[in-house]
């Protein structure tokens, strides 16, 4: 805290000392102001102006301190000045009062309250931003909640000064009229009780109450406007509960929990069910990882105590593994087992007509248009494809088409380059070097994992390196030339151009939102990077859902999933309740080797959110079980509260870290802090100690140093 800052804490402090000191609350009380109405009256008879600014004064300064006797204060203003005077003089000053303790505690307190609780803050503010004044103006209203709690709570937060100040003043009207009223028959009045009857705070809290009704009343009238110009073509009765366009993670547990609440509910899919992850994202790309991972260990089987040996195998052959692992899994996501859940498949195009219609081009011809109460759009991502000049005439493959032109080839192309420094990027680039291609990744960022801290892409960098990936980051892409049969990128690098051949190329640069061609333009819901959803997921159209890709702000199989429950059971049941979609506890991985895995913040998050965070580490190649299995490499790395054992974020860095996240994304769900990871047994030998021994590196930096010194005064003794 800087000086400034701790003379105006000291003046505040003294002000509030003197006032307990002085026993000035002597003249804060309902006796006093009685015993001196009299003579009150007759002062301000004499001299009006003087008394109404020193009676103004001394209410904005015991405001500001948050000192008790605002509401003798306000008693006293009716009996001195009458209904009409004592209201305005009373409402200003409390007003003036109110917004000077937000704004001392905004100055004092706010910094270190948004060190220590930055993230929720930020929540709050998010919410503060939108609907802050109404729930400023609802809380004003019933005053059993105290208004200096109000002011100092207001102060942590963004609330602009101006609009604290007219909600207030709006806000305690009520309660300064009832107040100031009571006290122009002060005579009559024995006690606040007599003030604050149950009949009178039943009032107020049906008054806290309007705002709700208001809002209640201003969502139907919003609602009446965006249905308006459909109003025509709302049908009178409903074929379906819901329809849900896509049929990936998304589409797929909408469609489930649908149907599982008996619900009638229709799901189309234009292309294979499973969407993206099934067929080219998640299973393909993990199979092809883990032959890769079987042929870099059989070329380092020395590490192992065996013969390094190189992998014999045709191309051709692990492409047709990983589609039968794809089959394997397909049953699980097939059209069978979903019928046989009860929900109706389509397997077409959909178009949202209106919003209770959508109208399905099928694939074996013709079409269906159904009418529907909700709808929920879960049509996924596709990658995207830079504009360069020259890439059609090179060719290309993304994540989702590689699979099946790769399994026409019987070898791994010699040359191949990646575009792109991801998680898929890194992912593509490892496996394909680890089958024996050379491969170039080109990423146009200072380093590959942007998002990650840089050690963690430092290390990501080196094992690729490692693999034998030539990794060009700093490297932005120009355009791509073809001369003969010799294909090139040409790349622009601190000022001068590199010339990249390269046999195949894969675009890897990220995904974008499929909304093109679902009727969303027609319907006025934006297109730009995702549809705009509210914390509910619904669209500018109440009945209309979105979630996984197309919603965001995740591209995560995980996320697509935990976001269609809160569509599907908005879209259900908001008639009688809905669920904000839940964000704070995300995990996420990237399955290079050694994987990299977190859940929460991040040290390079903390740092920009401006979150204070103790980090605490734990050496992977100190725990025996990474040891005998020889993947003694990486870390785990704790960020919690500083001084408590509350976690805020782990990035854990090794093999299998991914499973092992698990444990901290439990605990961070669940507000389980270090020590109760610590007190949990964990197998030995296992990777999963790491977790425990992360937690004992916090508990020892946090040894209680004085009771052990008592202690080992203690052990002394008993030997002596």
């Amino acid at each position: 805290m800087n000086s400034r800052k701790l003379i105006i804490a000291a003046l505040l402090l003294a002000g509030a000392g003197a006032f307990f000191a002085l026993d000035l609350g002597r003249y804060f009380s309902l006796a006093f102001i009685k015993d001196s109405q009299i003579s009150f009256a007759a002062l301000y008879a004499q001299q009006p102006v003087f008394v109404t600014l020193v009676y103004f004064s001394v209410y904005v300064a015991v405001t500001a301190l948050s000192l008790p006797g605002a509401a003798i204060m306000t008693l006293a203003g009716g009996a001195i000045f009458g209904l009409l005077w004592g209201t305005l003089v009373v409402s200003l000053a409390s007003t003036l009062g109110a917004t000077l303790a937000m704004l001392a505690a905004r100055y004092l307190l706010r910094d270190s309250m948004q060190q220590r609780f930055g993230r929720r803050l930020d929540e709050v503010n998010k919410g503060i931003a939108k609907e802050g004044a109404f729930y400023l103006f609802t809380l004003r209203l019933i005053p059993v909640i105290p208004f200096f709690a109000l002011n100092l709570l207001m102060g942590l937060t963004r609330m602009k000064t101006l609009t604290f100040f007219w909600v207030s003043q709006l806000g305690m009207l009520a309660g300064t009229v009832a107040y100031v009223n009571a006290g122009t028959q002060i005579a009559r009045i024995d006690s606040l009780k007599s003030i604050l009857s149950p009949g009178l705070i039943g009032s107020f809290v049906l008054l806290g109450l309007l705002p709700l009704l208001v809002n209640k009343v201003l969502d139907f009238f919003k609602r009446r406007k965006v249905y308006a110009p459909w109003r025509a073509q709302r049908p009178a009765s409903f074929e379906r509960n819901l329809v849900v366009i896509g049929a990936g993670a998304g589409g797929l547990v909408s469609a489930y929990i649908a149907a599982a609440v008996k619900a009638k509910v229709t799901l189309v899919e234009a292309h294979k069910l499973g969407g993206d992850c099934l067929n080219y994202g998640c299973v393909p790309s993990k199979a092809l990882i883990r032959s890769a991972r079987l042929a870099h260990q059989m070329k380092h089987g020395a590490n192992y105590g065996l013969t390094d040996t190189t992998a014999s195998f045709s191309l051709r052959a692990v492409m047709l593994r990983i589609q039968e692992i794809i089959r394997t899994i397909a049953p699980h996501d097939s059209v069978e087992r979903y019928a046989s859940l009860g929900v109706e498949v389509l397997q077409g195009h959909a178009r949202i007509v209106n919003p209770w219609t959508v109208e399905i081009a099928l694939n074996d011809g013709g079409t269906q248009t159904l009418t529907t109460r909700s709808i929920v759009i879960a049509a996924g991502a596709r990658p995207f494809v830079p504009p360069l000049p020259g890439l059609e005439e090179v060719g290309y493959v993304t994540s989702d088409t590689l699979w099946d032109a790769f399994a026409q080839l019987d070898a791994v192309p010699r040359r191949l380059l990646v575009l792109g420094g991801g998680p898929i990027g890194c992912e593509l680039a490892q496996a394909f070097a680890r089958l024996g291609a050379q491969v170039t990744q080109l990423e146009m960022a200072p380093r590959l994992l942007l998002r990650e801290d840089e050690e963690v892409a430092t290390l990501a960098s080196a094992a690729l390196q490692a693999d034998g990936v030539r990794v060009l980051t700093g490297h932005k892409a120009l355009r791509c030339e073809k001369t003969g049969d010799v294909k090139a990128l040409v790349a622009e690098h601190q000022g001068s151009e590199k010339r990249i051949e390269f046999d195949q190329l894969i675009c890897a640069v990220g995904r974008v939102a499929r909304l093109e061609g679902y009727g969303l333009e027609a319907l006025g819901i934006a297109t730009q990077r995702t549809v705009p959803t509210n914390d509910y997921l619904q669209t500018v159209y109440p009945n209309i859902y979105a979630a996984g890709d197309v919603a965001g702000p995740y591209q995560f199989t995980h996320v697509a999933a935990h976001q269609a429950w809160y569509a599907a059971v908005n879209a259900l049941f908001g008639d009688f309740r809905l669920f904000k979609a839940d964000y704070s506890v995300i995990p996420q991985a990237t399955f290079i080797d050694p994987e990299v895995a977190r859940v929460g913040l991040n040290e390079q998050e903390a740092k920009e959110q401006g979150i204070a965070c103790e980090v605490t580490r734990y050496g992977m190649d100190e725990l025996d079980r990474a040891i005998a299995d020889s993947e003694a490499r990486g870390f785990v790395k704790v960020l919690t509260v500083p001084g408590k054992d509350k976690i805020l974020g782990v990035t854990i860095v090794g093999s299998h870290a991914a499973e092992l996240l698990a444990e901290y994304v439990l605990a961070m769900k669940h507000g389980l802090g270090l020590n109760k990871i610590l007190g949990t047994i964990h197998t030995y030998p296992t990777l999963a100690e790491a977790n425990k021994y992360a937690a004992g590196e916090w508990k020892r930096a946090h040894q209680p140093e004085r009771l052990l010194a008592w202690a080992r005064r203690y052990h002394d003794w008993k030997r002596a």
